[in-house]
């Protein structure tokens, strides 16, 4: 499993997200630039202008037209996948952690960072199908998490709203009503700062990675914890394959390459390859050998 190298960023990568049809990758670093690449053989599409600081996450929607980014510029910005042309900019009075589109695209989630007094904020908002329309007005601003939310994402036909971040407790809200409908057990749960939250590909169970050196697999609904998996070393990133059920015990294999952390890792949704971003500046591209799918579960 030979990786192709893709350098396009200057500075650490932060965030990798395949489109629904995984034939485009998209990253995201602290160099201001998000980038888009082919998935197949890691070309270069094109970048994304207009940050002003680093960007740390991104959304692409169901058809792949939009593109929504959050950065450290206090700005969320809304952008044509195709052209490049910036739709729309959402500004903060802090950074903007996280995004998430909605299911059906209609609603994004942003996430706040706690700056100059202000706590952290999980914001909803409307997204119009025309971007002549779209308001920067928020539905809801959901607070309460001490510390930085570092991710948040919609739960089941977005009736609830999953976050995570650096009080190490994971917290699902209604998204109606933006009341706290449950928390993660102190006991089960994790220890230190989460990192990274993903959710499986049919939406019904999430992975979550935290720097007390573990990732946990919970049911989306229930909160209930299935099984935490225990590492070497704090965990920055994780994913999961949408085509194999990989829940088992040993380790299948590692993947050495990069020159210090890897911050970013996404799967293809396809489960055929998946993406890691480091802190050296480059995207590798993993395509699976034929043996990776003969793997007994």
């Amino acid at each position: 499993m030979r990786p192709i190298l893709m350098k396009g960023h200057e500075r650490p990568l932060t965030f990798l997200k395949y489109n629904r049809e995984g034939d485009l990758l998209f990253s995201c670093a602290k160099d201001h630039t998000p980038t888009v690449w082919f998935a197949d053989n890691g070309e270069r599409l094109g970048t994304y202008r207009g940050h002003n600081g680093a960007v740390w996450c991104c959304d692409i929607s169901r058809d792949s037209m939009r593109l929504i980014t959050g950065s450290a510029d206090q700005t969320v910005k809304l952008w044509s996948v195709q052209t490049g042309a910036q739709l729309f900019t959402f500004n903060f009075d802090s950074p903007a952690r996280s995004v998430d589109f909605s299911i059906g695209d209609k609603l994004a989630l942003i996430t706040t960072d706690p700056f100059m007094g202000l706590p952290s904020a999980i914001h909803v908002k409307c997204i119009a199908r025309d971007p002549d329309d779209q308001t920067a007005e928020s539905i809801h601003v959901l607070r309460g998490p001490q510390g930085r939310i570092n991710r948040a994402v919609w739960g089941p036909l977005n009736k609830t709203i999953i976050s995570a971040g650096e009080d190490s407790i994971i917290r699902i809200w209604d998204s109606e009503t933006g009341k706290l409908l449950k928390e993660s057990d102190k006991e089960t749960g994790h220890k230190k700062a989460i990192t990274s939250l993903m959710k499986s590909a049919d939406g019904s169970h999430f992975l979550t990675g935290s720097h007390d050196k573990s990732a946990k697999l919970w049911d989306v609904r229930t909160l209930t914890l299935i099984k935490t998996y225990v590492t070497e070393r704090p965990v920055n990133a994780v994913a999961m394959s949408p085509l194999l059920d990989h829940i088992l015990q040993e380790e299948i294999g590692g993947v050495k390459g990069h020159f210090g952390p890897i911050n970013a890792l996404a799967f293809n949704p396809d489960g055929k390859s998946f993406s890691s971003g480091g802190e050296d500046g480059y995207v590798r591209l993993h395509h699976f050998d034929p043996d990776y799918f003969n793997i007994k579960t």
